[in-house]
């Protein structure tokens, strides 16, 4: 049977009362100009010393692993360190920073094991300051992973005071029996699960803002229904509309789902009510009009929408009603995610080599493509922090999801599992048990 893994000891920012905020290194990874560390995980050790506990080096595997999605850090290696190992032990005092410091090393890991014990800290170099310390008990090889997880997440919140990628969950559509159901997973892959089994076709995932809950559309002989899962409840509910059409339901951050819906023979996003109520249509014109998204204070709604022809962004100011057009090259700009802080939009549009990521500054009225293929790239979706983006890309051979950053560095794909994977939507996760 699976043991859990339980944190036991929490030996967190241990800064001196001497050294003030101004004296740790930290960075804006929302900056113009994206600073890169270098970060050493030294060789895991256990009571006999370097390399004695299995259970170490795996956490030390995974967790240079977890760090390899983040492109603000570059891991250094020990071959770039005169001498070799400059550590005896864990602590500060059993460590030669002066080689570190040389190899302009800016943070180092120390990792350590005893049999189902895990000891991790991290120092910068320069100070010699512990930055995270953390202790974990009743670990086997199984939940490795997960606390390698939780002990990065502390890790950029220290840095960088964000923690949304390895704090954040993933839903997506996959190939099932001719048909496609929702699976969920971590940010890096992990706890692959099938949460729908409706039959026909499940698209368009989004969650709730707590997480509790995803809105999807179902596509089967019945036509078009709503969905919503609950995470509580581990079971979907299916509610069918006028007009036989229920495209690209979006929660909205007050918890109502704002959905496309045919009500007067041409699809317009509507907002349900607690009773599933549509009230009148938010942005209607005679045009289609599909795939809310909203910011954080929900004032701010992007949507794509043929009513001037070609199906391009626009953004519904929710306070006045006005409605902006925001896509102007290229004929065909679609599935548009809006940040949470309401600044950028990231979508898809059709270029002469294939769909494509581009993201757009409403602030800077500044556009950039951020994927480069090849094969296709559809589906964008901001994490809970606005900085990493998600897609479902062909490039290597089927359809499989991606992760980039805003500032369109290299794309890393996320593991899961065999057939093909589309539609990530980004969410919180929930709180640990």
């Amino acid at each position: 049977m699976r043991k859990t893994w339980i944190l036991t000891c929490l030996l967190l920012l241990l800064f001196t009362a001497d050294a003030g905020a101004a004296d740790i290194m930290s960075f804006d990874i929302f900056g113009p100009a994206q600073n890169k560390v270098n970060i050493l995980v030294l060789p895991a050790r256990g009571p006999g010393g370097p390399g004695t506990s299995a259970l170490a080096t795996s956490f030390s595997n995974q967790v240079q692993n977890d760090i390899g999605y983040l492109p603000f850090m570059h891991l250094a290696y020990m071959n770039e360190i005169l001498g070799g190992d400059p550590s005896k032990g864990l602590k500060a005092d059993d460590i030669d920073f002066k080689p570190l410091q040389l190899g302009r090393i800016d943070f180092v890991v120390t990792i350590g094991g005893r049999g189902q014990e895990i000891e991790a800290r991290v120092y910068e170099t320069y100070s010699r300051k512990l930055l995270v310390g953390k202790a974990y008990s009743q670990v086997d090889e199984s939940g490795v992973p997960h606390v390698a997880d939780r002990f990065c997440a502390q890790l950029m919140r220290v840095l960088t005071g964000k923690s949304g990628f390895f704090d954040s969950t993933l839903a997506f559509s996959k190939r099932v029996n001719g048909g496609k159901e929702l699976f969920t997973s971590s940010a890096l892959g992990r706890g692959l699960t099938q949460i729908t089994r409706d039959g026909g076709f499940n698209v368009s995932p989004s969650w709730a803002k707590d997480g509790s809950r995803i809105a999807y559309t179902n596509i089967s002989d019945k036509g078009h229904r709503l969905g919503i899962w609950s995470r509580a409840h581990r079971n979907s509910q299916l509610r069918k509309f006028p007009g036989n059409v229920a495209i690209s339901p979006t929660f909205a951050p007050d918890g109502r789902i704002a959905v496309s819906l045919s009500l007067n023979g041409h699809a317009d996003i509507y907002m349900l009510d607690a009773s599933m109520n549509p009230g009148p249509a938010m942005a209607p014109s005679w045009g289609i009009s599909v795939s809310p998204s909203f910011d954080l204070s929900g004032r701010k709604m992007v949507f794509c929408s043929g009513r001037l022809g070609g199906p391009q962004i626009f953004l519904l100011n929710r306070d006045g009603g006005s409605v902006q057009r925001i896509t102007y090259e290229g004929t065909y700009n679609t599935r548009p995610s809006l940040s949470p802080d309401g600044r950028f939009v990231v979508f898809a549009r059709l270029t002469g080599d294939g769909q494509r990521i581009f993201i757009r500054d409403l602030v800077a009225n500044q556009e950039r493509q951020i994927t480069f293929g090849p094969g296709n790239d559809e589906d964008p979706s901001f994490d809970p922090d606005g900085y990493f983006v998600s897609f479902a890309s062909s490039r290597n051979g089927g359809t499989k999801i991606f992760v980039t950053t805003r500032y369109g560095d290299a794309a890393k794909q996320i593991p899961t599992g065999a057939g093909d994977a589309m539609a990530p939507a980004w969410g919180v996760a929930p709180a640990l048990d």
